[in-house]
């Protein structure tokens, strides 16, 4: 047998232990990865491990530093205390009525355009105040989909939701709040209210975690905010001059 180069023994040895490495790399991603557990065709694992949220508006008393931010248009955080332990909420000062609002809120279809990492929204039920809505949430290669139960009250200034428990979702839990009033001083203007708790199943990268939390209750407001104020700015229709005569 011909004897081989030192030089070429070297890189076959390297490539073996790259493939090597690959490999294991590869086992250990899979094992990471969260393990999807959505169907609509099972029962979700229990009831409800979460507090919900009331469903009445809530009495917040801001202070001058916390007033000056909503100005400026920034949201303020503030803590919630629930039965279980505090919970986290934004609040955002919006330069729209409370319908355009509601407007881009309920506008589940247009979820994917407007909302970050929302990879589909579909309403797959609605009767009353019983709005049903599937959602996939994707974080870069990471997709969660669930299925949320909301509990619809615009009229009466909020809308709370819960997971649906008829069908089996990615999340463990999820419970959220929404709430809209005018705004106490400033005619033409709103106060937005938003508050989530969620649980997971298994696990799930951290960002995706802060993703869900704190910063996540920024986001939300952001973008209701910037979609209602341009929602806002659109010419009404009996302003366009196509529309006369």
């Amino acid at each position: 047998m011909a004897c081989m180069p030192r030089g070429e023994e070297l890189i076959i040895r390297r490539d073996k232990w790259a493939h090597v490495f690959v490999l294991a790399l590869l086992a250990g991603l899979s094992a990471a990865l969260p393990v999807r557990a959505a169907d609509p065709d099972k029962s979700h694992p229990h009831q409800g491990i979460v507090e919900p949220f009331d469903g009445k508006p809530p009495t917040i008393e801001l202070d001058t530093d916390q007033r000056r931010q909503l100005d400026s248009g920034e949201p303020v955080l503030v803590t919630l205390e629930g039965r279980d332990g505090g919970r986290g909420m934004a609040i955002q000062d919006i330069s729209a009525p409370p319908e355009v609002i509601w407007n881009r809120i309920a506008a589940f279809d247009e979820y994917p355009r407007m909302v970050d990492h929302v990879e589909e929204s579909e309403v797959y039920f609605a009767e009353g105040d019983d709005v049903r809505v599937r959602m996939v949430l994707r974080v870069m290669t990471f997709d969660y989909e669930y299925y949320i139960r909301h509990t619809y009250r615009p009229d009466q200034g909020y809308v709370t939701w819960t997971l649906d428990y008829t069908r089996e979702s990615d999340l463990d839990d999820s419970v959220g709040y929404w709430a809209v009033i005018p705004h106490p001083t400033r005619p033409g203007t709103s106060r937005l209210f938003y508050s989530i708790d969620i649980r997971t199943r298994g696990w799930m990268p951290s960002f995706v975690r802060n993703l869900l939390a704190e910063r996540g209750l920024k986001d939300a407001t952001g973008w209701v905010k910037r979609e209602a104020e341009a929602r806002q700015r659109e010419p009404s229709p009996a302003a366009n001059p196509a529309n006369e005569g």
